[in-house]
């Protein structure tokens, strides 16, 4: 009883203390206010003024939970979020009473029913694709979603790990982002896309350049499937990857091949590709090197280079093709990236997708080159939306980040981020446990499956694969919409000769 009294006279002189402290403070941060020339409102307003700056800051967490409405919030609004939320969580997808989704504005996309859906089934399951027919080592899978780069670095320990066994679970493919393979990576048994950046981590030489012999040591992972070279992406195109140097450990540092502690900041191009052939050039010695199909991940901001690099193709011969290419698209996420590139650089996917596709259609390589979209598409209707432009494949990041738990707190360049996806604070890293999150993912991956299966079976196909333009409609200007085919029509392919 002595022992609880005297620990009752502690706490209450600590108390006490605690608020003469405060007591005294007050004056302090009044003279620090109003002799300070920085800021105009806590000059104006002495102590009362730094509640501005603290409301500010709390805005981001709190915003989304008490002022945005569901269909309002960006990048990604609270219905979008929530259907991943419960995707991941293995409970019920439906809701009731009716859509909150607004049908009116000009490019809502609309999906054509079929009045005789596949009888006997709710969805429609995708065919086997097989990616790098002149490969030594061709990759083969019957998934249609996967993980887009997302690098151990930009991301943590625990969020690689349960990426990594949530993928081997749901049969689908991680790709690594630029930051090179960790054991991490391999950890799960999941199919590997290896990402080449223009730092080229994990495969490079101390000058930057490719290194051959590490290229056959990352091959030689049977779980490395494809290797991925990328050029841009969606939210900083021109601009290469931003690690701040407070994430850069002493494990990353081994794994990049770069200094402990430093700015991890790639180049913005890779300096050895300074045209379309040079670009078939080092798909060609990436995938003679591994054996593995090889391609590249591009923003499309026009279309003439593209014109070059499928003329310089049919010039080299149809093996020297890229295996796939991923398409960016301005919607595209990061870490940390410049505002005016992030806001304003590269073409939406809408645009992007059906340019990519048509070009290949018009230099007869669409049966040769994969298509893979990434950008913003993390609900079954985009992804179906993306297979209707032409993509044989999606991959998202972020999606797989709400999965993981991301509450969209907009920490990820702070290292602060409140659910231990994106910090290396071990203490923030405690709140994410990797069996339940492995879990989450696989169940975001076989439900988002089913439900692009459950649009491909209400358009009349067996196939999500089979969805093609004349199966969505987009709203117009005018309020009417209008079949995908006849805003993207393809085009007239080319005689072979010609090229």
């Amino acid at each position: 009883m002595e022992q609880i009294e005297s620990a009752l006279q502690f706490l209450t002189y600590l108390f006490v203390f605690a608020i003469g402290l405060g007591v005294l403070a007050i004056p302090v941060m009044f003279l620090i206010d109003i002799t300070q020339t920085k800021h105009a409102v806590r000059r104006n307003y002495p102590v009362v003024g730094r509640f501005r700056y603290f409301f500010e800051e709390m805005g981001e967490f709190f915003r989304q939970y008490f002022f945005a409405m569901d269909r309002e919030e960006l990048p990604f609004n609270r219905a979008e979020r929530s259907w991943v939320y419960r995707a991941s969580k293995g409970v019920d997808t439906t809701v009731a009473f009716g859509s909150t989704r607004d049908l009116r504005p000009t490019g809502t996309p609309l999906f054509v029913n079929s009045p005789y859906p596949s009888l006997g089934t709710d969805t429609a399951e995708p065919r086997k694709v097989r990616v790098g027919p002149y490969c030594r080592h061709p990759y083969e899978t019957d998934s249609v979603f996967g993980i887009s780069g997302m690098s151990y670095g930009a991301i943590s320990k625990p969020a690689v790990l349960a990426l990594s066994r949530g993928a081997a679970k749901a049969g689908i493919w991680m790709n690594t982002g630029e930051g090179g393979l960790s054991r991490y990576h391999l950890d799960g048994g999941a199919d590997i896309v290896f990402q080449i950046g223009t730092a080229k981590y994990g495969v490079r030489n101390d000058d930057g350049s490719l290194n051959d012999d590490k290229l056959r040591e990352v091959a030689a992972h049977e779980s490395v499937r494809m290797f991925e070279i990328k050029l841009s992406q969606g939210a900083k195109p021109g601009k290469g990857g931003i690690l701040p140097g407070g994430k850069v450990t002493p494990e990353i540092s081994k794994i990049r091949g770069i200094p402990e502690g430093s700015d991890s900041i790639s180049p913005n191009r890779h300096p050895e590709i300074k045209s379309a052939g040079d670009l078939l050039d080092m798909v060609h010695r990436v995938r003679e090197v591994t054996g593995k199909p090889t391609g590249f991940k591009a923003v499309i901001g026009a279309e003439a280079w593209l014109d070059e690099v499928f003329t310089e193709i049919h010039r080299h011969g149809i093996e020297h093709a890229p295996d796939f290419i991923t398409v960016d698209s301005a919607e595209g996420g990061t870490g940390a990236a410049p505002q005016s590139l992030i806001d304003f650089m590269g073409l939406p996917i809408r645009e992007s997708l059906p340019l990519l596709v048509d070009k290949l259609d018009e230099y007869q390589l669409r049966e040769r080159i994969r298509v893979i979209s990434s950008g913003k598409l993390i609900n079954p209707s985009g992804v179906a939306l993306a297979l209707c432009a032409g993509a044989d494949f999606v991959v998202s990041a972020r999606g797989f980040m709400f999965a993981l738990g991301c509450i969209q707190a907009l920490q990820c360049n702070k290292n602060t981020c409140p659910t231990g996806i994106t910090t290396h604070n071990r203490r923030l890293q405690r709140g994410l446990n990797i069996r339940d999150k492995a879990r989450r993912v696989a169940q975001y991956a076989n439900t988002m499956h089913k439900e692009i299966g459950t649009i491909a079976h209400s358009c009349g196909v067996d196939d999500p694969r089979e969805l093609r333009r004349r199966h969505c409609r987009v709203v117009t200007e005018s309020g009417k919409s209008v079949p995908l085919d006849i805003i993207y029509p393809r085009r007239t392919p080319k005689a072979v000769e010609t090229i």
